[in-house]
């Protein structure tokens, strides 16, 4: 059966959108309804997903996820994904619904939790693996290791990782200091040149934390960075940043992968100390 369907012109705003959607759906071949009732269940993940991603989520090929954004009218998935990035927080369920979606989907006894996470942050894991690069991750390891003083910045869910990593850097005895909350306001006044801004940011990102990167880059300290998006403005004054995209489970992510890269790092970063 042909998975090309004829609409016309692209969508012009996410309402045409889900209106084109909703009513092509239904007509489309199998393959392309599994990406169109995977699509209109995670729209917030458009914005920060890749073809691959969304096609692996919905069961199917990168060209067949492809052919599905053709037959909504578009010339490809970044065309369509245009159209969610500037809106990004508008589609992101609240926790009640991520709630109700588990009750929807008959997920809500602990085993099954417990077994839908493990997967999940198993997938997280092997996206790792194939998008971070080792020569990537010495470099950053080593313009830490050099630093006077590393700088840990991250709110809200990103605090989880960076508050390990200053666990493990005080375990390890490398000099870091962890910026967090209200002491934030002030934190550019406590970081000098030849410290080492570490700052970590997931979509939508921390505008405390992109103001703080913007100061500190202005005066002339080297950051780095890790997210979840190419999109992410610390990579504007970072001299290198880290990608990590965690699967998730009717909304809920698990930092997994995140956590897993930056333990990783801080020991990196120790031994790379002590080979100095």
């Amino acid at each position: 059966m042909n998975e090309q369907l004829a609409v016309g012109s692209a969508p012009q705003s996410v309402s045409d959108l889900l209106e084109r959607l909703d009513a092509t759906a239904g007509d489309m071949p199998k393959r392309l309804r599994d990406c169109a009732s995977f699509t209109r269940r995670h729209l917030h993940l458009i914005a920060v997903s890749t073809v691959s991603d969304m096609a692996r989520a919905s069961g199917v090929a990168p060209s067949v996820y492809m052919r599905f954004c053709q037959a909504l009218g578009f010339s490809g998935y970044s065309e369509m994904q245009s159209l969610f990035r500037a809106r990004y927080t508008e589609f992101r369920p609240d926790y009640q619904e991520r709630l109700a979606t588990l009750e929807k989907e008959g997920v809500v006894g602990t085993g099954r939790l417990l077994a839908d996470f493990a997967e999940s942050g198993h997938r997280s894991l092997i996206s790792l693996a194939n998008t971070v690069t080792n020569e990537s991750l010495d470099r950053i390891a080593r313009g830490i290791a050099s630093a006077r003083v590393v700088h840990l910045v991250g709110l809200r869910r990103a605090f989880s990782v960076v508050s390990n990593m200053a666990y493990l850097f005080d375990q390890l005895g490398v000099p870091a200091t962890l910026h967090y909350g209200v002491g934030m306001l002030n934190a550019r006044g406590a970081i000098f040149p030849g410290d080492v801004v570490f700052a970590v940011t997931f979509a939508p990102f921390s505008p405390e934390v992109v103001r703080l990167v913007e100061a500190a880059a202005g005066q002339g300290v080297t950051v780095f960075g890790l997210t979840d998006s190419e999109r992410c403005p610390v990579a504007e004054w970072a001299t290198e940043m880290l990608i990590v995209r965690e699967d998730e489970v009717a909304g809920f992510r698990a930092p997994t992968a995140a956590i897993t890269l930056t333990t990783a790092l801080a020991v990196a970063v120790s031994a790379v100390q002590r080979q100095s």
